[in-house]
């Protein structure tokens, strides 16, 4: 696996939780992009510019806000929502060039998408996707990690999860996972990959047992979508063996999560994993609200700390070293060879799915 998969400049990113924006300035790094982060007193809205102040460069991040306008921290040179400065120390002409990049924005799903390429080509209506994280009736938890790998790195990681039988055993990884064949369709098109593990008569992990009360052995299905390169969608679904949906698609003996991972790019061998598990049942259950936010920030670093130390090791390989894939690294070929087209055609933006 190379260890600094490119950049698909013309796509929408995931930056940041909506919660997360306000009026305190906020700096993340997009695809090597630094960027600052602000939700505008006038209408509410996220804002996104440029994170460097075209004087001395100084963060805007660490700067401060005048109403809506950002005054740098370093010697007072102020920019509006637009990313021009409108205001310099010492003399009352404001250079002509005195301005910074902004950049489209779209809240949805509770989530800060960002434009860092041609804003012509920023479609807001080709952002997938994940209603279930601000949807009535649903409830999530939320975190972000960032790691120091390549982002490629966290693609293979979360389309192959037989490694949840190794890495997460104790927790939400049993043999059955491992041991069961996938089925992987890839729509080269839309750049979405979709691969299936579905086990009829398996044990129960431990995550699942404590958080649902199910006993006993389970049927369980993992059905991923992964809209490249930023949003990755696995639904689950765990039952007592032998329970099946009803004709109507009902599922009362069922339990459905969501979980979400947005992966956003930072710079080369610096990602962000944006994580979230969402649920339609137990919502008012604050105990398992809990859980599942313990547990999972613990699978996460679990994934962390491996990655940070894959990234390491392949920076130790010598030149030309030849890895083996086999039938569980189908969707993640499939992620290499659309990630390496979004970049080769400019990044034409993927067709959505609304």
């Amino acid at each position: 696996m190379p260890h600094s998969t490119a950049f698909a400049r013309n796509q929408w990113y995931v930056a940041a939780y909506s919660e997360e924006v306000g009026r305190e300035l906020l700096g993340r790094t997009v695809i090597g992009e630094p960027l600052v982060f602000y939700r505008a007193e006038e209408d509410g809205a996220a804002v996104a510019l440029h994170d460097r102040c075209v004087h001395r460069r100084f963060p805007l991040s660490a700067s401060g806000l005048d109403g809506d306008r950002i005054v740098c921290g370093y010697h007072g040179f102020t920019y509006d929502r637009t990313g021009a400065c409108v205001y310099v120390p010492g003399q009352k002409r404001v250079p002509r060039t005195a301005r910074v990049a902004s950049y489209p924005v779209v809240e949805q799903d509770s989530l800060v998408w960002v434009w860092i390429g041609d804003p012509a080509l920023a479609d807001p209506r080709t952002i997938p996707r994940a209603r279930h994280l601000d949807g009535p009736g649903w409830v999530t938890v939320r975190g972000m990690e960032p790691i120091d790998a390549d982002y490629g790195l966290l693609v293979d990681n979360l389309l192959d999860l037989s490694h949840e039988t190794y890495l997460h055993g104790g927790h939400i990884g049993t043999p059955e996972v491992a041991e069961t064949p996938i089925t992987t369709e890839v729509d080269e098109g839309a750049g979405i990959i979709r691969i299936s593990r579905h086990m009829d008569d398996t044990e129960c992990p431990s995550f699942h047992a404590r958080s649902t009360g199910i006993e006993g052995r389970i049927t369980r299905r993992q059905d991923i979508e992964y809209h490249a390169p930023c949003l990755y969608l696995l639904h689950s679904r765990i039952a007592p063996v032998g329970v099946v949906p009803e004709p109507d698609g009902s599922d009362p003996h069922g339990f459905h999560t969501e979980i979400t991972y947005a992966i956003t790019p930072s710079a080369y061998g610096k990602v962000y994993d944006f994580w979230m598990v969402s649920r339609d049942w137990a919502t008012d259950d604050g105990e398992v609200t809990e859980f599942l936010r313990g547990n999972n920030h613990t699978v996460v670093m679990q994934d962390v700390d491996a990655l940070n130390l894959l990234q390491r090791t392949l920076g130790t390989e010598r030149t030309g070293h030849q890895e083996l894939s086999i039938n569980i690294d189908t969707g993640g070929l499939a992620a290499r060879r659309i990630l390496g087209r979004l970049v080769e055609e400019g990044a034409e933006p993927a067709e959505g799915v609304r």
